[in-house]
């Protein structure tokens, strides 16, 4: 096995498995497709397949008892937050929220038990998931692309890349976290936004 199929092999891995880190591990092979390891449309495609396939698992453990999980997450301050924020809207603009939670930390992990627990249709919720993730990777990956096209030393690509990415992301969760508090979405300390379906 090559260096590009290991680390393709890597990001599939970890895009499957809730909460690794599964944006330093895309941008870092977004570096290595601009430096000529891989092709970016394989990486996105690899990422997506990933991030997809587990949200169908978190969507199905929703579903089924996926309330306790959502509790736990909630003790997090920001993920907190981020579950006020998708609770408030999911059942109001549910596809448009989903695709947007994909940016706030922890967001494609949340929005997936948060979508099962309020018992979405199937077909909806894979349809929403399918285009989050899509954008989501992609804007990882490019974000890499670009940095590796700017700086050829991979460290300082990466470097570049993840300090962009942190700057986008606290600016969304910023967001988030003020129109949270304004309507009143977070959740009590010890409880759960979340309601029963």
């Amino acid at each position: 096995m090559d260096g590009s199929t290991a680390g393709l092999v890597l990001l599939f891995v970890v895009s499957l498995v809730p909460l690794l880190p599964t944006e330093v591990t895309l941008l870092g092979m977004g570096i290595a497709a601009a430096q000529g390891g891989t092709s970016l449309a394989l990486v996105i495609a690899v990422a997506s397949a990933g991030c997809l396939a587990s949200d169908q698992a978190l969507y199905a453990l929703g579903r089924f008892g996926g309330r306790a999980a959502l509790d736990r997450l909630s003790r997090r301050k920001t993920i907190a937050a981020g579950i006020g924020w998708l609770d408030g809207r999911l059942q109001r603009h549910p596809r448009p929220v989903l695709v947007v939670a994909r940016w706030l930390p922890s967001g494609g992990t949340v929005g997936a038990l948060l979508a099962g627990s309020l018992r979405w249709p199937m077909a909806e919720f894979f349809t929403a998931s399918a285009v989050g993730v899509t954008l989501w990777t992609s804007y990882v990956a490019f974000l890499g692309y670009a940095g590796g096209q700017l700086i050829t030393e991979p460290g300082v690509s990466l470097l570049l890349s993840l300090g962009v990415a942190l700057v986008l992301g606290s600016v969304i969760t910023y967001g988030v976290k003020r129109s949270a508090v304004t309507t009143g979405a977070l959740p009590q300390a010890g409880g759960s936004a979340t309601r029963t379906p």
